[in-house]
């Protein structure tokens, strides 16, 4: 096991060692730059948050329900920017070989996997009724775990800045760079994310809010908050689990996945890339260029993750092929039963983007408890093969129908993610695709780009 640990950077000033100024310093200048295109990113939010009052008076009437439970970021960014100057303190990732910073890379993967594992069992362990004394029944799997959390703390700044750089050496190469160098940095850090309260009206599906909170409340707490929501304020409400926050350093979900790792690490940082220009900035101003934002970070971000899995990580990336993995579920559930193997394969996409289609006509129609009665319909459809959604409304599709990198699904019949598509395919590079897009104030201009 390779065993690291940090060291303050005056020791190497005061010892005289040149390559301090070499490697450190840059590295400092690198993330003191990011620091302030943070507080250059909370203003941009501020302003935004204000910018539309509609919009804003109706966030603040769900906050009435959330503030006691609503999620910190003020304080998780400062304490993950302290991360990164601690990193950028011995210089990494350039101190390390590229051999030695796979193998950082790899521990602190396994070691992921073995916490992730542990917390399970231990989240099974307080479930268990049959389990009087909790406490000391999972006496032994907290010490383990106390263990591999301190483990992590050490190897998680190191591992992370390898990735940033390998992401960082990808955009660059791609035209997605000042200079060589990507604005803001590519700085993340990977824990676990809060949730969030998604509202929708119920006569038509559109996020009015969208409201981070604490990430430990129960099943139970969950559903008596979407409860109170729903009841109080004539709304349909879903609390979901996100797998990133394009805050500065931008926040991402801890997982056992190269690939999806490292395609959204490039997803937040192309929401922060954004938010410096006008498609970023109006991000809440339309559904439509809410839409155009996620669904240009999700396919950019795809792309550069792939890239940089295929450069750095070869070994993985056959194992990451989509190609390579099967889409389609019949069954999953026990054993199958006489005549599953006659049946078509369940298509996920295919069935979602119907249940949408069909849930916006009836809403059109004003039919409104029809539509909620064939939404819940169609969660029990799903449910029976194999997919686990919790509620089917429409604050579920208001949420993901915004991400239409992909055809079908949640986004129904909505046209702006088939025009992000299209101006993808037609653009000569990932660059130019997201630098054209990047300047957009409305669909209009869009539709426009991509006309015949």
């Amino acid at each position: 096991m390779l065993r690291l640990w940090f060291c303050p950077v005056s020791f190497a000033f005061e010892k005289g060692h040149p390559i301090a100024f070499v490697i450190i310093l840059p590295m400092f200048q690198r993330i003191v730059r990011g620091l302030e295109l943070t507080l250059i990113l909370f203003i941009l939010a501020l302003i935004l948050g204000y910018s539309t009052p509609s919009g804003a008076d109706e966030v603040e009437r769900v906050r009435a329900y959330t503030r006691q439970i609503e999620f910190n970021y003020v304080s998780w960014m400062g304490n993950a920017a302290f991360l990164k100057l601690r990193a950028a303190s011995i210089g990494a990732p350039n101190m390390f070989e590229p051999a030695t910073q796979k193998q950082i890379v790899s521990e602190y993967f396994q070691l992921t996997q073995k916490i992730l594992e542990g917390e399970n069992e231990l989240e099974l362990i307080y479930a268990d009724a049959n389990v009087a004394d909790k406490e000391l029944a999972s006496a032994d799997l907290r010490a383990k775990l106390a263990v591999m959390y301190d483990r992590q703390r050490e190897l998680a700044p190191l591992a992370e800045a390898v990735l940033q750089e390998q992401v960082s050496q990808i955009l660059a190469e791609l035209g997605l760079s000042t200079a060589g160098q990507p604005v803001p940095d590519v700085l993340y850090h990977s824990t676990p994310l809060p949730m969030a309260l998604i509202t929708s009206p119920r006569d038509r599906i559109e996020e009015s809010a969208n409201i981070s909170i604490e990430t430990e409340l129960t099943l139970d707490e969950v559903s008596a908050l979407e409860t109170r929501v729903d009841e109080g304020l004539g709304v349909s409400s879903l609390v979901v689990e996100i797998g990133g926050v394009g805050v500065y350093p931008t926040m991402v979900e801890r997982t056992t996945n190269m690939n999806w790792l490292l395609s959204t690490v490039a997803h937040e940082w192309l929401h922060n890339y954004l938010t410096l220009r006008p498609l970023g900035m109006l991000y809440s101003e339309t559904p439509e260029l809410r839409t155009m934002n996620e669904t240009t970070a999700s396919i950019a971000g795809n792309e550069i993750g792939t890239i940089v899995l295929e450069r750095f990580y070869p070994e993985l990336a056959q194992a990451a092929n989509p190609s390579t993995t099967p889409r389609l579920v019949t069954a999953p559930f026990g054993h199958p039963e006489p005549g599953d193997f006659l049946r078509p394969p369940f298509d996920f996409r295919a069935a979602m983007h119907e249940t949408r289609v069909t849930a916006d006509a009836l809403l059109a129609e004003g039919k409104v408890d029809e539509a909620e009665a064939y939404m819940e319909s169609r969660r029990l459809v799903f449910l029976r093969n194999g997919y686990l959604i919790r509620k089917l409304n429409q604050a579920y599709f208001a949420f993901h129908g915004a991400y239409a990198d992909l055809p079908g699904g949640a986004a129904g019949e909505d046209p702006v993610g088939p025009a992000v598509r299209a101006l993808r395919a037609q653009s000569e590079s990932l660059a130019d695709f997201v630098q054209t897009i990047s300047w957009m104030t409305d669909f209009q201009q869009l539709k426009a780009a991509v006309s015949p």
